[in-house]
């Protein structure tokens, strides 16, 4: 039987590129990012009276949450037990499929709404830069960087505009509030370490796959290396690092949650994918447990 143990690879990166804060950006650091944070206003997407079609070209929020975690009972203990979250798709990491990915949603799944964990973690996480460093809120995320312009260039290219600087804290949002970003400005403080209890990355929402590969084709035309489109099953997803090295993700909104199940037996048994159920087997069998009897008895 398999640890469990996520492997290396997707612990340290998630999604395959050269290490180092900045890896992949030097296009965007060379295009004269001369001007404050609030430089970001600047930008025509963000003048008033936006157009309908404008509008569903741009980010709707925030899709998700993705944290890692140590044992998966814990995690169903503590969400469904403790925080009365549902549990809308028990499913596993597709690039790692020998640990648990749990989503927690509203009754639906609906985009907007979740958390995900990846379970079977070891090490402890440690605080830092290149770090999301705010709890599981899917209205705003706070990113710990050394440099914060480089980051906040990105967010503008993503639409959010600088809305206040308190101190340390750059804040930035998207328009009519969708989600809020901000933005520690820690010079000194050491590169943070993924592990049980870091955020891993956040995603954030399109409509569609159009929307979205207009979105792709925009990050790279600024410089910005962005994964091929992954297949999630229940959306489809890109991944890039801004600049800190923080991980970020644009999802669609569909297809959803209900393709494999119903509503009321969301979260009821282990869904795969239709490339990894031929090996389903295997897959329970590295698993740690079967949780489906107690995660009826604490839904019911």
């Amino acid at each position: 039987m398999g640890s469990g143990k996520p492997s290396r690879r997707f612990c340290d990166e998630g999604w395959r590129q050269d290490r180092g804060a900045h890896s992949g950006y030097s296009n965007i650091n060379r295009r004269g990012w001369k001007a404050s944070i609030s430089g970001v206003h600047r930008s025509p997407v963000f003048k008033a009276g936006l157009s309908v079609k404008l509008r569903r070209k741009m980010l709707l929020g925030i899709h998700h949450l993705t944290a890692l975690a140590g044992d998966p009972q814990a995690v169903l203990d503590e969400c469904i037990g403790v925080r009365k979250l549902r549990l809308v798709k028990r499913t596993v990491n597709f690039d790692d499929p020998g640990s648990y990915h749990f989503y927690f949603g509203d009754h639906r799944g609906s985009p907007g709404t979740l958390l995900t964990f990846f379970t079977g973690f070891q090490r402890q996480a440690k605080r830092g830069s290149g770090q999301i460093v705010s709890g599981l809120d899917l209205d705003s995320i706070t990113l710990c960087e050394n440099e914060p312009e480089p980051t906040a260039r990105v967010l503008g290219i993503l639409g959010f505009t600088s809305t206040s600087v308190e101190g340390n804290r750059h804040r930035f949002e998207l328009p009519g509030g969708a989600a809020r970003v901000d933005i520690l400005h820690e010079p000194q403080t050491e590169r943070g370490k993924m592990g049980v209890g870091a955020i891993h990355h956040v995603a954030f929402r399109v409509s569609d796959e159009r929307v979205q590969a207009d979105w792709r084709t925009r990050l790279i035309d600024a410089g910005v290396h962005v994964s091929p489109v992954k297949d999630r099953l229940y959306f489809h997803s890109i991944y890039f690092r801004e600049p800190g090295g923080v991980l970020f993700e644009i999802a669609t909104d569909g297809p959803g949650f209900l393709i494999d199940e119903t509503e009321e037996a969301l979260g009821s048994s282990l869904c795969l994918p239709p490339w990894l159920e031929p090996s389903r087997e295997s897959i329970e069998a590295r698993l740690n447990h079967d949780h489906r009897s107690q995660l009826l008895a604490l839904r019911g």
